[in-house]
């Protein structure tokens, strides 16, 4: 039986259509499966204070094998992608693998994913699911 990989995909809701895209990237693979645990802004977690969803985004992000980010240079000025990246390599025991992926036609990738990612990817379906694969725990 084939593994099916909980992922956590990082984005900016501002580039919501890369993150659909992304997903879109992910569901062609052939062999390749996965649960989606990201927040998307068509269904955004329900909380009071910065404090509630940093905790709602360790929940969500607690199952997952793996998180990607896309790696645009927005990235660098997201106050939320910052915070994901710290839940994901300062709150759990086993810190969480990034992938940063590029997205479609960017040359420059943000340097805070760069300096806490395991690998960056091409916007490239065989690309991203090999590092998944490769990096999950």
């Amino acid at each position: 039986m084939a593994k099916i990989y909980n992922i956590f995909i990082s984005h900016s809701w501002s580039y919501g259509d890369a993150y659909e895209r992304l997903v879109d990237l992910l569901n062609s693979h052939p062999t390749f499966l996965f649960n989606d645990y990201s927040i998307p802004k068509y269904d955004p977690v329900h909380v009071g204070s910065d404090r509630q969803l940093e905790e709602a985004i360790y929940n969500k992000m607690r199952p997952c094998h793996i998180v990607l980010i896309m790696a645009g240079v927005y990235a660098t000025y997201s106050r939320w992608i910052n915070k994901e990246i710290r839940i994901a390599r300062r709150r759990f025991l086993n810190p969480k693998p990034i992938i940063a992926v590029k997205p479609r036609g960017n040359v420059n990738v943000s340097s805070i994913v760069a300096e806490n990612a395991k690998v960056i990817v091409g916007w490239n379906t065989e690309s991203i699911v090999t590092a998944i694969r490769a990096y999950a725990i």
